[in-house]
């Protein structure tokens, strides 16, 4: 039973250890994301952002844990970090200084995790002077401003604080992934992404009570999201198994190689790396509308405001673009074929070389595409569910691949712990195999 391996998880000392590290580092985030900056006037804050729910700014509050729409330290959030590792795993491919890094093992790595780290520092000082510039520029209704005093010192001790709370937490997820549970900057993000669930659970039944939600519309909905869920679990844990055969080769006296296994190509290879890059491309223009206060900008925002058709449109093509484009970069065919061919492995019925790297490069085109389309669809859908029903789970489908994705796993590390311990796994038919498979 599920319950039985979920005992055996606080009977291994170390990784009960780790798990309760991992909380730990989470409480501190969630203390974060309620230190204000200085300077900030919070009830006029408080009130600007009750009119800023389902813009861009209300989404990016999503993923910041609710720092932005307080002000806090961690207004920018992890996703700096996140940006400027895309940037570098991008660059890896077309920079052949940063090519040859990456194959040269720990040292090469060592050096992409400095640049990135130097890179991170200049995306949160770029995002920081935007934030303070917002900041300054808000006022309520009644004229009050956020900031009483604005100037070159607010606009100094804000970028130093925002830079300072990104790389604490760039810090605190290494602490998470070196000694905790889990990748740390995804459970950072986890964490954050459940920021506002509870409140926003608790105004449903605020509304189901009052009647404005009937209870049917309630229970269809509750249905759906866990039909949902379930549909992203299965295709998160798809496979298409290529099977490899490898040659007999004779070393010395011994034999080896003749053994039979497969390739796993998951539909969801990018994990939710597309969604986050799409995001941060469509946040962009509404940005700098709100930063430029021209005619044309604010028309230029309003198409790309998350409630219109044209953003919803372009974020579908953009994730779809994104899942083809990120895990070619992460799971190259032609390398793949040439690593086959130098171990002597063969897919049975194709030549090696070019034709493997074709196989293999047809079948992972085939694969993502109705992947990249289903979470799409989830990434969207909900939004319209919501408007429709009146239930308000904001963004609900982005926050729920990020749930899925991480809990999953979380899920197969805390598996693959108990297993090695001679413990049975936390489910006894099957196995947990995450966003990597």
């Amino acid at each position: 039973m599920m319950l039985q391996g979920l005992g055996n998880i606080f009977r291994v000392h170390e990784l009960r250890k780790k798990i309760l590290f991992t909380l730990g580092i989470i409480f501190v985030y969630r203390v974060g994301t309620h230190i204000p900056l200085p300077g900030i006037n919070a009830q006029a804050l408080a009130e600007i952002f009750k009119n800023l729910q389902g813009t861009t700014f209300g989404l990016f509050d999503v993923f910041t844990g609710g720092a932005l729409s307080r002000a806090a330290v961690f207004a920018v959030g992890i996703m700096p970090y996140i940006s400027a590792s895309i940037i570098l795993q991008l660059l890896t491919t077309t920079v052949p200084y940063l090519e040859r890094l990456q194959k040269e093992g720990e040292h090469g790595r060592q050096k992409i995790t400095q640049y990135t780290r130097y890179l991170t520092i200049l995306v949160a000082a770029i995002q920081g002077t935007g934030v303070a510039i917002f900041l300054e520029q808000q006022t309520t209704q009644a004229g009050v401003p956020i900031v009483p005093n604005p100037g070159p010192m607010f606009m100094f001790t804000t970028i130093v604080s925002l830079i300072g709370g990104t790389m604490f937490l760039m810090w605190l997820g290494e602490q998470i992934t070196e000694r905790g549970i889990g990748n740390g900057i995804s459970v950072i993000i986890f964490a954050g992404t459940l920021d506002s669930v509870p409140n926003e659970f608790l105004s449903t039944l605020q509304l189901l009570k009052a009647g404005t939600v009937s209870p049917i519309v309630f229970l269809f909905v509750l249905a759906f999201y866990v039909l949902v869920t379930a549909a992203v679990v299965a295709v998160t844990e798809a496979q298409r198994r290529i099977p490899i055969q490898y040659a007999k080769r004779i070393v010395g006296r011994k034999i080896y190689g003749g053994q039979s296994t497969y390739l796993p190509l998951t539909v969801n290879t990018a994990g939710v790396i597309p969604i986050i890059f799409a995001q941060s491309l469509l946040m962009f223009p509404s940005t700098i509308a709100s930063l430029v206060n021209k005619t044309w900008m604010d028309f230029l925002s309003r198409w790309f405001s998350p409630v219109t058709a044209t953003y919803n449109l372009l974020y579908a093509l953009l994730i779809i673009f994104f899942g083809y484009y990120y895990t070619s970069v992460v799971m190259n065919p032609k390398d793949l074929a040439d690593n086959l061919q130098r171990y002597s492995g063969f897919i049975p019925g194709v030549r090696p070389g070019p034709k493997t790297s074709e196989y293999i490069d047809r079948v992972m085109a085939r694969i993502l595409l109705p992947g990249t389309i289903f979470f799409a669809f989830i990434a969207i859908f909900p939004h319209y569910l919501m408007k429709w029903t009146n239930i308000r789970f904001y963004y609900g489908g982005t926050r729920l691949l990020i749930i899925v994705g991480v809990a999953l796993e979380i899920m197969q590390q805390i598996e693959a712990h108990l297993i090695m311990r001679q413990y049975e796994g936390l489910l006894k038919k099957g196995r947990i195999r995450g966003w990597r498979g």
